[in-house]
């Protein structure tokens, strides 16, 4: 279980720390499952590259339960080459930034690549699920993504929602994922928190030679992360979260806490920010 510092301890701590307590990498390792167990909301992540073997998802023993969704559910999203997800003897294929919502209950989840020399990169974002809820693919091409942003502020983006109150059910999981227009490199300004709930980041499609300043802290306290391709930014209640990168980018959000409502945020006063 890895615990993050609180708003005050956050205040003085130095790079490396930030990065260790806030930035979680490696996550996609080749044929392995990765999962990492975090007290942010009690959220599990995870990544999974299934190149020449079938991977079958197992709880950590930090959850205590028999199998990974007992007390769980589960969203998984494709951001490599095709691949499928078999959940209880039913298999769903996903190109692409296609999403998976696994409901709580399922006891059997494997992974596949449909090429051994192309392999899938599954993300797994999973939190405790009260209720339950079917097993739901979303492909990418049906989700109308909401423009938002300009050009001439460098934030043109479009934001697709998969599991949420409109598509996808979940017990508490949001998850989306924001894609920057060429010549756009900011997203999430005006930059806001969420008091009722937490979010995780992952960046993905970031160049080799690129990575993003991902701001986060209190709006009057503002501290940032070098982040590179594939990495995931963790951001507690109080923290805002914005980014600017090198070149366009998407990444993928994802929430949980204490509602599902995606317009409930705090925003900061941009004449404020520090």
């Amino acid at each position: 279980m890895h615990f993050l510092p609180d708003a005050i301890r956050s205040r003085t701590l130095t790079t490396q720390e930030l990065r260790d307590a806030f930035l979680v990498t490696d996550l996609f390792q080749p044929d392995a499952v990765v999962l990492r167990h975090i007290d942010l909301d009690r959220v599990v992540l995870g990544g999974v590259v299934p190149c020449c073997d079938t991977l079958t998802l197992h709880a950590p023993e930090s959850l205590g339960v028999e199998h990974f969704t007992e007390r769980r559910e589960l969203g998984v999203l494709n951001i490599g080459a095709r691949g499928s997800v078999t959940v209880a003897g039913t298999r769903h294929d996903l190109d692409k930034r296609d999403v998976l919502y696994i409901g709580r209950g399922n006891e059997e989840i494997t992974f596949e690549s449909a090429s051994t020399t192309d392999a899938a990169r599954f993300y797994l974002v999973s939190y405790p699920a009260h209720a339950d809820s079917p097993t739901t693919l979303v492909r990418a091409g049906d989700v109308t993504g909401d423009p938002i942003g300009s050009a001439e502020h460098a934030n043109a983006r479009r934001v697709a929602r998969y599991i949420h109150l409109a598509g996808a059910r979940s017990a508490q999981l949001v998850m989306g994922v924001t894609q920057l227009a060429p010549g756009s490199v900011w997203n999430t300004m005006p930059a806001h928190t969420h008091f009722r709930r937490t979010e995780v980041y992952l960046y993905f499609d970031v160049p080799d030679d690129g990575f993003v300043v991902h701001l986060m802290g209190e709006p009057t306290e503002t501290r940032h992360l070098i982040v590179r391709n594939e990495q995931v930014v963790l951001s507690p209640p109080w923290s805002i979260h914005s980014g600017c990168g090198t070149s366009h980018y998407t990444f993928c959000w994802a929430m949980g806490g204490e509602n599902q409502d995606y317009g409930d945020m705090q925003l900061a006063d941009m004449r404020e920010l520090k």
